[in-house]
């Protein structure tokens, strides 16, 4: 069955029941868990850092387009460029509040990857950044968990470090991109 058809049939559900019960459940409305999505809207430039083990730092440059989709509930992003240099690089990803887990939750597929790596994580206002969380199959094919702290500098500027846990069970930096917003 294609997404379509399954959210097709969820809606049509959801109207049966509703319209049995005789009430329309009001629909949610962006409020300021969104608001921390959207403040991402825009095109950035970005500067990757890749840490390879044992060999020294890879420098490439890509380009983050992110849009507010679905009423502003979500954000969607699309990326291009390069994570190593030579080595062209598309990735698509969504970010919604789960307001049932009080967490941001995401998924993400891009082309060094055969599948969907899904998010959760949680936002500190305090230091303006997000700690989340990743599982999905790595450029190899094996499942790989993730750790990736987004951070805000200013509203033009902010980056995201990844991190996967060494053999040794200590987390490992593998990469880091910063951004500038484009003008």
């Amino acid at each position: 069955m294609t997404i379509t058809r399954t959210l097709l049939a969820f809606a049509a559900g959801l109207l049966v029941s509703t319209a049995a019960s005789a009430q329309m459940p009001s629909m949610p409305k962006p409020g300021p868990e969104q608001e921390v999505l959207a403040k991402d809207v825009g095109t950035w430039d970005a500067t990757v850092e890749l840490n390879m083990p044992g060999a020294p730092a890879m420098t490439s440059k890509l380009t983050e387009v992110n849009t507010m989709g679905c009423g502003g509930m979500c954000l969607i992003g699309d990326v291009n460029g390069e994570v190593m240099p030579g080595v062209a690089f598309k990735g698509h990803g969504l970010t919604a509040y789960d307001a049932s887990k009080k967490k941001y939750v995401g998924s993400w597929s891009d082309s060094m990857a055969s599948g969907l790596q899904v998010s959760e994580g949680t936002y500190d206002p305090a230091t303006k950044s997000t700690t989340s969380w990743m599982e999905g199959p790595d450029a190899t094919g094996a499942t790989v968990k993730t750790k990736a702290v987004s951070a805000s500098t200013d509203t033009d500027h902010r980056s995201m470090t990844m991190f996967v846990a060494g053999p040794d069970g200590k987390e490992v930096q593998t990469m880091k991109i910063t951004y500038t917003r484009r003008k």
